[in-house]
């Protein structure tokens, strides 16, 4: 199994950035997908959810500013990030989960600088 993330980097406040999780080694369709993010010394947190029916969920901060999508065909996730803040500087990590499995990816850095 591997979900490998790709689309972090170093960008201005205000700016947009779209992160890419590529999943295989897994019934992509059987698995709700997310991303979590990281910064030292806290607790990894849920960013966005989508479900296997396409429902997605947001944590506060970032609704109206983040967008989770699927697609099933490429066996893919993307967040895109529009408006990023100082406050959303972290590793990025893309998550796959059933009731059975748990996956991780290894982590992408986003860094918003003010």
């Amino acid at each position: 199994v591997q979900l490998v993330e790709s689309g972090g980097g170093l960008v201005q406040a205000g700016g947009s950035l779209r992160l890419s999780c590529a999943a295989s080694g897994i019934g992509f369709t059987f698995y709700s997908m997310g991303w979590y993010r990281q910064v030292p010394g806290k607790q990894r947190e849920l960013v966005a959810a989508i479900g296997t029916g396409g429902s997605t969920n947001y944590v506060d901060s970032v609704k109206g500013r983040f967008t989770i999508s699927r697609d099933n065909f490429k066996n893919a996730v993307y967040l895109q990030m529009n408006s990023l803040k100082p406050e959303d500087t972290a590793v990025y990590y893309c998550n796959a989960r059933n009731s059975l499995y748990n996956y991780w990816g290894q982590g992408t850095q986003v860094t918003v600088s003010s």
